[in-house]
């Protein structure tokens, strides 16, 4: 038998159910939503992408394009080597072999997912929003563990189901959905049998439906954690749980612990409402690490504008624009430049995330790209851009892979690196 959980049967309080919903390649889905015929089509939707040109990054694919080797966050002129424009195709060519390509419409997109987030605040009375289509639900006070009439699934089950079909019948989106008694596991398990899934993890089975997952899906372990874990013979979460405490925490130190007990399911987070953000950031990894200019100054600039545009959507100003350059095989460099004040300008965030750049990655090759706007200001300000501003490089060099910057606070059940959600740039569900 499995140990108790904390905060479960054995404590004063019911055990805990909470929801992670993750909208399936949601970009793709609203596109679909207004042109139906795309259904079953391969769709791409690019940032910092025209029509007709090649230019930008791939936000999300659907899962249609991804099987021509289409992903999130290769830059749009290798996913058209892969996928070609179906306006494109020429007499003779096969449209089967051809995708459809669209620009990012954040606007529509917000709105879709606000007719997706009334349900979930609907549905619950604590829900924690991580991004446009990720959130997260404590809905402990609304169903159950026990087991419904039919004898063959909990009532907790049958209520994620019916969260599901609200959305899909309501909005026109489909969602996979985790249920687990902690934040971590239900994120896992909403990763876990995309497209349109849904995975129940009963707080008795939580420990045993870890055990065999790649340790990178264990939250908090990134690429370079797994790569030294992996060097102590730690490959899966089972292996994880079953290591020595003591020898994980020489290694990593606090987090090594942290690390044991996430992957033994032991995650007493509560889920809470997301205040405002620290920072902003989208990052993109190259399928192929690159040296090619081109290439990343063209994903620098989707990468700007992303978040530009986040930014100004939260009513955010900020004080300081930096790059994130991740060199082979997993070295983080870091590169900020410091404004005289708050500013609201796309077009700076842009300038100076590729003089940063080139400044000293022009020839670099690199495997992941970053901006971020940080130091933000939520008040009224009388100016909003600045036609002089001083700088102060600042730079950090090495570190571990697993740092990464988003809106998402420490510790509260983010994107893990490798799969699922929007806690970097692009969709990777």
């Amino acid at each position: 038998m499995e140990e108790t959980l904390p905060g479960t049967a054995d404590d004063d309080g019911p055990d805990s159910i909470v929801l992670h919903v993750d909208m399936d390649c949601f970009y793709a889905a609203c596109e679909r939503l207004r042109e139906p015929e795309l259904e079953g089509e391969p769709v791409v939707v690019g940032m910092g992408y025209e029509p007709g040109e090649g230019h930008g990054a791939v936000a999300t694919a659907s899962y249609e394009a991804r099987e021509f080797g289409v992903d999130s966050a290769q830059p749009i002129s290798t996913a058209l080597e892969r996928l070609p424009r179906i306006d494109d195709l020429g007499p003779g060519d096969d449209p089967a072999a051809a995708g459809h390509y669209r620009t990012v419409d954040l606007e529509f997109y917000k709105s879709v997912a606000a007719d997706v987030k009334a349900i979930l605040h609907d549905c619950a009375d604590v829900v924690r929003e991580v991004s446009i289509d990720e959130a997260y639900l404590d809905v402990t006070d609304r169903t159950a563990w026990d087991l419904a009439a039919s004898g063959d699934r909990t009532l907790a089950e049958g209520f994620a189901r019916y969260v599901k079909q609200r959305i899909a019948r309501e909005v026109g989106v489909a969602a996979s959905i985790g249920v687990a008694p902690n934040m971590s596991t239900a994120k896992i398990a909403s990763d876990f049998d995309k497209p349109d899934g849904l995975v129940v993890v009963r707080p008795g089975e939580v420990r045993s439906f870890l055990a065999p997952i790649s340790v990178e899906e264990v939250h908090g372990v990134g690429p370079v954690t797994a790569r030294k874990l992996g060097s102590l013979g730690i490959e899966t979460a089972g292996d994880l749980a079953d290591a020595d405490a003591a020898v994980l925490e020489a290694e990593f130190g606090s987090r090594g612990r942290e690390l044991h007990e996430r992957a033994r399911g032991y995650d007493d987070r509560a889920v809470t409402p997301t205040g405002r953000p620290k920072s902003l950031s989208r990052e993109s990894a190259f399928t192929d690490p690159t040296d090619d200019i081109k290439d990343k100054r063209e994903v620098v600039r989707a990468l700007a504008a992303d978040v530009a545009d986040r930014a100004r959507s939260r009513g955010a100003m900020y004080r300081t624009i930096g790059i994130k350059v991740v060199v082979p095989p997993f070295d983080i460099n870091t590169r900020a430049t410091s404004l005289s004040g708050p500013v609201d300008d796309p077009e700076l965030v842009e300038s100076v995330a590729l003089d940063l750049l080139d400044a000293e990655f022009a020839e670099t090759t690199v495997r992941k790209l970053g901006v971020r706007v940080s130091k933000l200001s939520f008040a009224d300000a009388d100016q909003s851009s600045l036609d002089g501003w001083e700088s102060a490089e600042a730079g950090e060099t090495g570190g571990d892979g697993d740092e990464r910057v988003s809106d998402e606070p420490p510790n509260t059940g983010g994107e893990a690196p490798s799969r699922g959600g929007q806690s970097s740039l692009v969709e990777f569900d």
